[in-house]
Parts: structure tokens; sequence; C-alpha cells
């Protein structure tokens, strides 16, 4: 196509534009909706998804190496975490299950829940990202001492300065003082993770043994490398956190996706509200383009001059709706929502905009908006002008 039919196309379309412009004002306002509806809702997915992971990762090693038989530490393997520059900290563990119990008091009847108890050793101060306060308690744990999560203290009834006592796996019974308590905003660990010191556990069951080690990295999603790059030549395996929460993080990812599509549905309705608008403007302007295509415009400058409105009215949606969807995850941003933590395992939904998922809204909204479009553009590209004129 020439320059010229390309000025007679664009100069046509604005025309067509400008007598329907309640209609195209409308139109544009449904597009933008639907768009501003999904990027809202997928950056609160992605922040849901973010916050939950952080929280899940205070207090769960990025990587867990454990033998295949009870044994003792070893230095062998412990130079080779140590000489892993993708390694931050580690810690020996030992892992058990075990009946938290409050026995009744004075105005307070027993309290009673099972945990999962893990002794470690001062360094799992580091390896945890628990708040400052929080990380310095877990590193001075005494004999005898216990650190429970928030929402298991309060089931059990036990806070600092109280004793509480330990059924655990093997039917041996112990009696802890609690140390104090620590709080992820994963109601998850909080409500089921206990840490003691590797010593006191060690005791209780009877071993010199350790489960493995607990591994904190300088990039988490190298967890699953690490772990085999560690594992390769020894009798251990390794747990990255991805295969630990794995069906957690098919399930965010399925939320996801299933969020995407329904509100998606939106923006594909409006698009092809454009159609709706496009083929009322073919019927009302038939006689003009019987008359256009009598005086030489041909089947290519009819369905340029139509698709040029589908992609105007497409741009001024998506143009649009990225602003609004953006002004509303900044509003989020400043004010995220506020969520009962025994429900929904995060206190608070941030938001987290992704570049990839933006790109993604404008390309589905632009090719939508040119099939909506596509249709009235061919329906005027075959006016017959003889029939029309006679």
């Amino acid at each position: 196509m020439t320059a010229p039919d390309r000025t007679l196309a664009w100069t046509l379309a604005r025309a067509h534009l400008r007598r329907r412009r309640t209609q195209n004002v409308l139109t544009i306002l449904g597009i933008a909706v639907g768009v501003m509806a999904l990027i809202a809702a997928l950056s609160l997915t992605n922040g849901f998804t973010r916050a939950l992971i952080s929280a899940t990762l205070r207090a769960s090693p990025h990587l867990s190496v454990t033998a295949y038989t009870p044994s003792g530490p070893s230095p062998e393997l412990e130079q080779a975490i140590r000489a892993d520059g993708r390694v931050q900290a580690f810690t020996p563990f030992l892992a058990d299950k075990g009946l938290l119990t409050r026995p009744a008091s004075s105005g307070r009847a027993a309290g009673v829940d099972f945990t999962t108890l893990f002794g470690v050793s001062r360094d799992a101060a580091r390896v945890l990202d628990l708040p400052p306060e929080e990380r310095l308690t877990l590193g001075t744990l005494k004999d005898g001492e216990v650190m429970l999560g928030a929402a298991l203290a309060r089931s059990v009834g036990a806070f600092s300065g109280e004793e509480v006592r330990l059924l655990n796996s093997s039917q041996r019974r112990t009696t802890l003082k609690v140390r104090g308590v620590f709080q992820t905003g994963n109601y998850l660990i909080d409500s089921a993770y206990a840490f003691t010191n590797l010593k006191t556990l060690q005791q209780l069951q009877g071993t010199a043994t350790i489960t493995g080690y607990q591994l904190r990295l300088h990039n988490p999603d190298l967890a699953p490398r690490v772990g085999d790059d560690l594992t390769r030549t020894r009798a251990y395996a390794a747990l990255p956190w991805q295969s630990l929460y794995g069906t957690l993080l098919d399930q965010l990812a399925l939320q996801k996706k299933v969020i995407a599509f329904v509100v998606l549905l939106i923006v594909v309705v409006a698009a092809f509200g454009i159609a709706n608008v496009l083929t009322l403007a073919v019927f009302e302007k038939t006689q003009e383009i019987a008359i256009l295509r009598a005086i030489g415009a041909t089947r290519t400058l009819i369905t340029r001059v139509f698709l040029i409105e589908g992609l105007i009215l497409g741009f001024g949606g998506l143009l649009l709706g990225n602003v609004l969807g953006l002004a509303i995850s900044a509003y989020f941003t400043v004010r995220p929502f506020t969520l009962p933590g025994d429900l929904y395992f995060i206190t608070t939904l941030p938001v987290e905009v992704k570049v990839t998922d933006i790109l993604a809204v404008n390309a589905i909204g632009l090719i939508t908006t040119l099939l909506a479009a596509l249709i009235p553009a061919r329906r005027a590209a075959s006016v017959e002008p003889g029939r029309i004129i006679r």
C-alpha cells in the first residue's frame, strides 16, 4: 500500500471515530476496566505468593541434607559445605515429633498440642531469617530450654518463663522451659514448629547422632543444584525448600492461572465491544464504503481503515487500563490488605508488579482487539459497490 493510501486510511478512521464519541468512550472504558482488574489481580496474586514463600523461609532452611542412616556429624561434609560459596550458613540438626502439654494451674485449663521439634546448634540463628531478638534467643538456647512458634504457644497456653512437658515419638518424656516465642507470619509454621538446642534433644532420644544439616543459601533458587552437588557422592539425601513446599508452589501457580483466566474473560468481552461498535459503523457507512470502492478504493484499504479504528480503541483502553491498574497496585502497596493469619497463613497481602505480567496482559489485549476488529473489517471489505449503489 502506498503512502497516500495509508494517509487516507488514517484520515477515514479518525473521521469515523469522531462521529461516535460516546460509544467509543464506553468501549475504551470497558477495555480499561478489564485490563485494570487483570493487572491488579495478578499483582495481588504475585504479592501473596512472594509473602507466603518469604514467611515460610523465615523458619525453614533453604536446603536440608539428611543422612540415609543415623550418624554423627560428618567433618568431610561440613568442610565441603564451608567451601561452597553459595552457602551462607549451616547448622547440624536433629528432628523429632512430639506432644507438648502444659499442666493445668489455678484459673487455667491444661494446654496440649502436637509439635515438630528441632534440635539445633547456635548457628541456627544464621540459618533462619528471624527478627533480631528472636534470632538472639534461638542462638543462645540453653539445655532444657525451648522456643515455640507464636501460634503453638497460644494453643498450649505457655509463654516465656513457663514450663511445658514433652512426650516425643519414642515415648520419652521431659520438661522444658519456654525461653521465648517466634513468629514468621506463616500460620502453619508458627502453629507447629519448636526449637531446642541439639544437646537437649539428643539426650531425650538417647543418641549422639544427628538427622543432617540445614543450610541457608545466598540465592534460595539454587537449592536443588546445591543439594545435588553436595549429595552426589555422599550417603545423604537433599531436600530443597522447593521440594518440601512443592504442593504449595503448585497450588499457588494454579491459583494465579485460574484468576488470570477468569479476569481475562472481562478483557475479551470488553474487547469484542469493539466488534459491536465497528459492525454498527459498517452498516451505517455501507453506502460510503460502496462509493469508495467504486472510485478505486481497494479491499485492503477498507480493511485497513477499520483495523486502524479497532487499534485506536484498543490502544486507548490498554493505556488507560495500565494506568489504572498500576495506580491500584500502588495504593495497595501503601495500604495492603490485612488478613487473618489462621485462614490465609499470612497477616498482610502485599503487591508485586511484574513486567512480564504487564507485557503479557497488553499482548493478549492487543491480539484480542485485532481479532475483534478483523470481523467487521472483513465485512466492510466485502461490500459490493455495484449492488449497493444500484
